[in-house]
């Protein structure tokens, strides 16, 4: 039954859905539009709906459409259908009256259950009106200082959905809630989630070739949406902004903080064959870069569209949707998928100040969020190193892994960039008033092969996908230690386990913010996949009864973890005196550079092993100090000289990774005391750690 709703002129602001007491107010910009209808219905299987036009003389100010609706019922739903000009190829308008928009200013859209198809989606209202106040129990941001952050990537999905996670709701916010304490133990300080706004995860069209099994978008890089939770990853759909709430709530009770990888770059409409779901049909010449002559999207994401993200209506979407994660939903920090887009004018060329770049580290609510930006673009633009100059900006620092993997698969050539590395990328950073915290370290990511696979594989194994393994890096800097893939040969997996927790050492004890991947720290494999964006199942999910198999080496990256955070030697708010240049002289530096034997240095093209002295005097407080050995001949040990501990200390032994564990990792009041000048053999692949002791 239709129902009669009684309605007044609106107000232009705040765009999206407002919940007054007079009744709900809606606010729609377009610009090019000839007309404007707002889409209502109560419910989708009724499938009745109700057309609401806008008058242009009474309900439209400026660019902004808006209409109150003074009675409106519960359960209501909304979308928009606009009309005009329809030439893409001519104009690049693209309005199509016939299609249900959703509201870019949406905060719930109705979604079925995970996998399940989407009927309503461009055919029938999906927003919902609101959000409903929320008790946040007086919780607030944690700040914790971004030298001082240990950050955890994981997909909400993929972290609980296998049946050993052992949660009441696998694979949903609150599953993610109820690894709290698996979290805490392990000692990370923030967990970084791919991305949870709404997309379609049965938009792909490829099948396993093996199963013939309907592949999905898993990893949801795709959004349909800029503010509203993927309620598909909620065990109540109804209520996926709560549930949000609550896992956010939960984390930083545990001292967690909450960091978003957002997608600004591109949207699910893809290029001109793709869905129009919402921005096409709204202003298709502004919300994405068009080729001035041709009218075809440009396509810098790769992804088939990009979004014009300097556009002032554009940035406008992102500033708001940024606010409402911060504010509304106690966001600590984001991390930008591909965000040298965001440096791009509407023709696609790079700006040297891009208006949104600085808009987002100045603005005043996120004074205190954490930016982190993937500071590349599908289309060759690099920037590592050079994506802003403003201090707030940090970066996933692809040269960090590059290097870092490059030595630990024993090439030559890569002594001189590790140390550099591992004092902190100053060649990136320091010129321009940056500090080390302004470089994101990681060794593996969700792009890409899991720790254990990078020391497993030398070949991407990804027919899986559907794309006969042309999809994914061939550039993966890896080594199978032997044998590609699984093997019981009892000594190449001793040689796989040393790798690892020698990368873990070297990440977690460099200067910088260390990310690590969820898993890695119990061997989590992709069986070689190194593009899993489409495999929801055993490959994505994590296998907790790893957890248990490899005890161990989730023991080395407990106690890793712990290590970093008691000593604020690895956790430096500034450089290294002269570190810029890394065979400087050593006399009186906070870090000293050593060859195989104490007052030497070899910088030469075909070594393979670093030493480093840390010195913890200059601190304050004082700090111990720490000397680090690294062998990365693949297959014979080395033999280093061990220098004096500073301050008439003695040295012990911390960590050794030609050990197996627990014996790999010694706590310093139980570790064996090691002489000053004495000989210490490391083994291929491995490390060996020294603590100074009173």
């Amino acid at each position: 039954m239709k129902i009669t709703f009684r309605t007044d002129t609106g107000i232009p602001l705040p765009l999206g859905n407002t919940i007054t007491p007079q009744g709900i107010n809606f606010a729609l910009f377009s610009r090019n539009a000839t007309a404007v209808s707002l889409v209502l219905a109560l419910s989708e299987e009724a499938m009745d709906t109700s057309e609401i036009k806008l008058d242009p003389k009474r309900n439209k100010t400026g660019d902004i459409w808006h209409i109150l609706l003074r009675n409106p019922p519960p359960g209501l739903r909304y979308g928009y259908s606009i009309d005009g000009v329809h030439a893409p190829q001519e104009s690049g308008h693209a309005y199509d009256p016939e299609r249900v928009l959703l509201d870019p200013y949406a905060k719930q859209i109705i979604s079925p259950a995970w996998g399940k198809e989407r009927t309503c989606l461009g055919s029938f209202p999906c927003c919902l009106p609101g959000p409903e106040p929320y008790d946040w129990e007086g919780d607030r941001p944690l700040n914790i200082p971004l030298k001082d952050t240990i950050i955890y990537e994981l997909h909400v999905r993929g972290f609980t959905r296998h049946a050993s996670s052992m949660v009441t709701a696998p694979g949903t916010f609150k599953g993610l809630r109820e690894k709290t304490g698996y979290l805490k133990q392990l000692g990370i300080t923030a967990v970084e989630l791919m991305p949870v706004t709404e997309f379609n995860e049965n938009e792909p069209i490829f099948t396993n070739p093996f199963t013939g099994e309907h592949l999905k978008n898993f990893w949801g890089y795709s959004p349909l949406s800029f503010f509203a939770p993927k309620s598909g990853y909620s065990s109540d759909l109804q209520a996926p902004l709560n549930e949000f709430r609550d896992m956010v709530k939960a984390l930083h009770r545990a001292g967690i903080e909450v960091i978003l990888d957002i997608v600004y770059n591109h949207t699910a409409e893809g290029g001109s064959d793709g869905p129009t779901t919402s921005f096409r049909g709204i202003d298709n010449t502004i919300y994405y870069l068009l080729d001035p002559w041709t009218r075809d999207y440009l396509n810098y994401s790769g992804c088939g569209n990009t979004c014009n993200c300097n556009q002032p209506i554009v940035r406008n979407l992102i500033l708001d949707a940024l606010h409402w994660w911060v504010m509304e939903m106690h966001v600590d920090g984001f991390r930008f998928d591909l965000a040298s887009i965001l440096g791009r004018d509407s023709q696609g060329q790079v700006l040297a100040n891009p208006p949104v770049v600085e808009m987002i580290a100045e603005d005043p609510i996120l004074a205190d969020t954490k930016i982190i930006a993937e500071a590349w673009d599908a289309a060759g633009l690099y920037q590592v190193g050079s994506f802003s100059p403003h201090p707030r900006w940090a970066e996933w620092n692809g040269r960090f892994r590059d290097d870092i993997r490059g030595f630990c698969c024993g090439r030559e050539g890569l002594v001189p960039a590790v140390a550099t590395r591992i004092a902190g990328s100053s060649d990136l950073y320091q010129a321009n008033g940056r500090s080390p915290a302004n470089s994101i370290n990681f060794i593996t990511s969700h792009d890409g092969f899991t720790l254990a696979d990078l020391v497993s594989f030398n070949e991407k194994h990804n027919l899986d996908n559907g794309e006969h393994n042309r999809d994914g890096d061939n550039n993966n800097n890896s080594w199978n230690s032997g044998i590609e893939g699984p093997t019981a040969n009892k000594a190449i997996l001793r040689l796989r386990s040393r790798r690892q927790r020698t990368m873990a050492t070297i990440l977690l004890l460099s200067q910088g913010v260390p990310m690590l991947v969820a898993g890695d720290e119990f061997g989590r494999s992709q069986l070689g996949n190194n593009n899993a964006w489409c495999q929801d199942n055993p490959i994505s999910w994590l296998d907790w009864s790893l957890a248990k198999k490899n005890r161990y080496l989730r023991r080395f990256f407990q106690k890793l973890i712990a290590l970093r955070k008691a000593h604020p030697i690895f956790r430096r708010e500034d450089f290294f005196p002269h570190s810029t240049e890394s065979h400087a002289d050593e006399h009186g530096l906070q870090i000293t550079w050593q060859g195989l034997t104490p007052g030497s240095q070899d910088w030469s093209p075909g070594c393979r092993t670093l030493a480093f002295l840390l010195s913890g005097e200059s601190l304050t407080p004082t700090d111990d100090d720490f000397f680090v050995m690294l062998n990365m001949h693949p297959y014979t040990p080395a033999v280093f000289t061990l220098p004096l501990a500073p301050r008439n200390r003695h040295w012990v032994r911390l960590i050794d990774t030609g050990k197996s564990g627990p014996r790999d990792f010694v706590d310093p009041d139980r570790a064996n005391t090691v002489k000053c000048g004495q000989k210490a053999s490391v083994a291929n692949m491995g490390c060996v750690v020294l603590q100074s002791q009173p």
